[in-house]
């Protein structure tokens, strides 16, 4: 993306406070990074919705010790979650016939052990991809001078505790993803549960996380839209350059990958029962979830753009479309038959 040619008032008042020539502090280091993506300088738009700056801790204990939302976001999507499973476990017509046999490909109880084990996939696999790709990756290579990269990766090594400090901000869904595979082979290998069935419920369930983790993305503040005029625009506290209406694209976010993926997930198992497949389900949540993430990263703001205005998430995608058309494969490659 092209750096604007024409200088700004931002980039004038940046000049003025430079503490001396050939030195950068972090002011002009978030101002340059701001300015690069942008292709120029937006005035200022008047929002018609204002954002609603909700404090992003609930409850303050003490000291660092307190209650976020986006904890909360994290527990009711997994509680949730772990509800809708159970209820589908209990519709009798969804496991009459081949291949199930009127038996449930796990119990209650398998089910409230696996979730254990999902939230430590969920919890180290989202804050390791973080690091790894986000922290590491992408600043390591392509961010160097990005606001969301200062000091990053030399303060992995520095600081090792950044590490795991999660409460600074910084989750991955493909690290959390990858998470949930790993544990979820591990406890179907140990239950000696039908690995692909078992994922096909997760899979259905898994949008309501998605959809929990956007509403507590908006809440914050974090992952902005693009500058935009669209009647329902908002101007975001942290966002630079400051006082520009955006597009609330953690909304678009929380309709797409978790309201519309969960109602399309939802018809395909109740009325089509595609489940009857095993992998079937994850296959189509793969496509779909990489279809929304790739179209909403159009309308965020990313600071993780790799070239123009291909961003590191939509790169991310394309190994999920890739994993869907193996499960597309394994699913329907033979006739359903019953598990053994």
């Amino acid at each position: 993306m092209r750096r604007d040619s024409t200088p700004t008032k931002l980039h004038s008042v940046v000049n003025v406070n430079r503490k001396r020539p050939g030195k950068l502090d972090r002011t002009e280091l978030v101002a340059r990074a701001s300015r690069r993506r942008s292709a120029k300088f937006i005035p200022m738009i008047e929002a018609v919705l204002p954002f609603p700056n909700i404090d992003p801790v609930l409850i303050h204990i003490y000291g660092p010790i307190s209650i976020r939302w986006y904890a909360l976001a994290y527990i009711a999507g997994l509680l949730l979650g772990w509800g809708y499973v159970l209820r589908l476990l209990r519709t009798p017509k969804l496991w009459a016939g081949v291949p199930f046999i009127g038996k449930p490909p796990a119990t209650a109880d398998d089910i409230g052990d696996l979730f254990v084990w999902v939230t430590l996939g969920v919890i180290i696999g989202g804050r390791l991809g973080f690091v790894l790709l986000y922290g590491m990756l992408y600043c390591g290579i392509w961010g160097q001078g990005a606001s969301a990269c200062f000091g990053l990766p030399q303060a992995y090594f520095s600081d090792p505790v950044k590490i795991i400090a999660a409460w600074e901000g910084g989750m991955s869904f493909h690290g959390g993803l990858l998470g949930v595979v790993i544990a979820m082979v591990l406890f179907c290998r140990n239950r000696k549960l039908n690995l692909f069935a078992v994922s096909d419920l997760i899979a259905a369930a898994t949008p309501i996380g998605l959809f929990f983790g956007r509403i507590a993305n908006f809440i914050n503040g974090e992952l902005w839209g693009n500058v935009s005029d669209v009647p329902w625009a908002m101007v975001f506290p942290n966002a630079l350059p400051p006082g520009v209406a955006r597009h609330p694209s953690q909304l678009y976010e929380s309709l797409m990958e978790g309201v519309l993926l969960f109602i399309f997930l939802r018809v395909l198992v109740l009325h089509f029962q595609v489940h009857r497949r095993p992998g079937l389900v994850v296959a189509w949540f793969l496509a779909g979830y990489g279809f929304f993430r790739f179209a909403g990263e159009f309308f965020r703001d990313s600071e993780s753009k790799l070239y123009a205005w291909f961003s590191m998430g939509q790169l991310l995608s394309l190994p999920m479309w890739a994993a869907a058309a193996f499960f597309f494969w394994y699913a329907l490659r033979k006739p359903a038959r019953a598990i053994p």
